[in-house]
């Protein structure tokens, strides 16, 4: 964004408490192509305690991991800077606990298959104001509507801003507009291919709630961070570009065999995938009977009152909308897990069953739904061996192993007190 001369780099990975990691380095130490950090930073709770984290050498004193950097510098939203993505390597190989090298993977494997995953992210936050006494909250909108635009919906012009700042830091934000309650937005990302889809979401947010910040509020992605209101979703569209560059969703505007087995795979893996996209105690204050997000195991088209919504209208356009995630989730890690989920439904051939055609909200056919609680996630995704396997076994055994504690430490705490806990960091 910033025209001054830029001076340093900041390099930046996502980890898998969805924290944006990373230092500032002179741009000649950046140009070198790679920077050490600790594998203890995957050990480190939102307390700041640090754990045996599966693969991070808590026990062998906490062992080095290179940020190899991508040749591309991305434009930064701060005055003399730019920005790095990169891979965690660890020996010179993929770290197996970072999720930008899974998606990676994830990526060549439907290469291999003959297909390109093409993802747009669709994300939706809430805004926060301080009051006299120092607590956050919410976002003063007396006037707020769904698909609201303007001062109505944002009176101090925050959105406006980040609007701008994307703009000018080639971060596509395909829309923005005011989601189901006040001071509720959404931030719909554009469709690209699955890497850059990601990597775009992951700046995004961090910008946003950076530029929120400057002006005194706070921008949560937290999935419910007020509990008589609605929840917010990290909502997950993708399609499948075939070697000649076609949607091969629904090219004779049906679902095509490739789709049906893919939304079979989702939904065969249904429990085991709420343990990698709804991985915080609050997740599952969003997740609940007629909630409009992903409870049910179940698929239809354009119907949002299930999980896997398919969109057929236009072959050119045609597309599948999980809808489990949120945004508390790291985004490659919510991605890996979805194409991962399709593809094994892909290679096993599995079948699909009929579309729920009842409203979604009282009435439903199907019975399984999601654990309902982060705990019962947590074991749901340790049992589905096949779904760890593919998502990489070494990355579940550590996000099941940080994810349990942070259970045990909110157990038995109030709803505004696991709220509170997250929203600094969410």
């Amino acid at each position: 964004m910033a025209t001054a001369k830029i001076s340093r780099t900041r390099a930046m990975f996502n980890d898998m408490l969805n924290l944006p990691r990373g230092k500032y380095v002179p741009v000649d130490v950046a140009a070198g192509g790679a920077l050490g950090f600790a594998r203890g930073a995957f050990a480190v709770s939102f307390d700041r305690d640090l754990l045996p984290v599966p693969g991070c050498g808590v026990h062998d004193g906490l062992p080095d991991m290179e940020l190899k950097l991508d040749d591309e510098r991305r434009k930064s939203w701060q005055a003399g800077t730019e920005v790095a993505l990169g891979q965690l390597l660890v020996d010179g190989s993929p770290f197996g606990l970072c999720a930008r090298s899974q998606l990676k993977r994830t990526i060549e494997e439907w290469d291999g298959l003959g297909y390109k995953p093409m993802v747009g992210l669709e994300t939706e936050a809430y805004l926060f104001q301080m009051d006299e006494d120092g607590v956050w909250r919410p976002y003063d909108t007396p006037g707020a509507f769904v698909y609201g635009t303007g001062p109505q919906n944002d009176p101090r012009g925050v959105m406006d801003e980040i609007w701008e700042v994307a703009h000018a830091c080639d971060i596509p934000i395909e829309s923005m507009n005011g989601e189901f309650d006040n001071g509720q937005f959404e931030l719909t990302m554009c469709f690209d291919d699955a890497m850059k889809a990601c990597d775009d979401a992951f700046l995004m947010k961090t910008m946003a709630r950076e530029v929120a910040l400057k002006k005194g509020l706070l921008l949560t992605f937290l999935p419910k961070p007020i509990p008589d209101r609605g929840g917010s979703g990290l909502h997950v569209n993708f399609s499948f570009a075939d070697k000649d560059g076609n949607n091969a969703i629904a090219p004779t505007g049906e679902l095509s065999d490739l789709a049906k087995k893919s939304i079979a795979g989702l939904i065969h893996h249904h429990e085991g995938l709420a343990g990698l996209l709804a991985t915080t105690v609050n997740s599952y204050e969003r997740l609940s009977m007629g909630s409009l997000a992903g409870y049910w195991a179940n698929w239809a088209e354009d119907h949002r009152l299930v999980t896997t919504r398919s969109s057929t209208k236009s072959p050119k356009s045609a597309r599948l909308e999980h809808r489990m995630a949120d945004c508390a989730t790291n985004p490659y890690q919510a991605v890996t897990a979805v194409l991962q989920a399709a593809k094994l439904g892909v290679v096993n051939g599995l079948p699909l069953q009929p579309a729920e055609d009842l409203d979604g909200l009282e009435n439903v056919r199907e019975t399984r739904h999601i654990p309902s609680s982060l705990d019962k996630s947590m074991n749901a995704l340790d049992k589905d061996i096949e779904l760890r396997k593919a998502v990489g076994e070494l990355y579940c055994d550590a996000l099941i192993y940080l994810k349990r504690d942070e259970f045990k430490r909110l157990e038995g705490k109030s709803v505004d007190a696991i709220r509170d806990y997250y929203l600094p960091f969410v």
